[in-house]
């Protein structure tokens, strides 16, 4: 018995240090958002830090709230494009198994 328990610790560090360096990796991660056929563009960090906005100069001379409305959209498609790839590392690590309050990613 004491064996089987000391196998589980073993097994439950390991997933421990696993999901600390995919954490560590998502953080490092940069994805990039779009709107408007690439127009508006946010590039963001797996911690939903937002490192670039472009915005194509044609865009400038368009309606105020075309424009905001397409940054907002590109903002929104960067963090489903984190929120993804967060998923798709954890659920790698953890094997699909779902951790009732462990918060993912971080």
């Amino acid at each position: 018995m004491k064996g089987g328990l000391g196998n589980i610790l073993k097994q439950a560090q390991a997933m421990q240090e696993n999901l600390k360096r995919a954490q560590e990796e998502l953080a490092a991660l940069e994805v990039t958002g779009s709107a408007g056929g690439s127009m508006v563009r946010v590039t963001m960090t797996g911690r939903h830090d937002v490192k670039r906005v472009e915005i194509d100069a044609t865009l400038l001379k368009d309606d105020k709230e075309v424009l905001e409305d397409l940054v907002a959209a590109a903002m929104n498609d960067a963090v489903r494009k984190v929120e993804q790839a967060a998923q798709e590392k954890m659920s790698s690590i953890t094997g699909g198994m779902s951790l009732p309050g462990m918060p993912f990613p971080f």
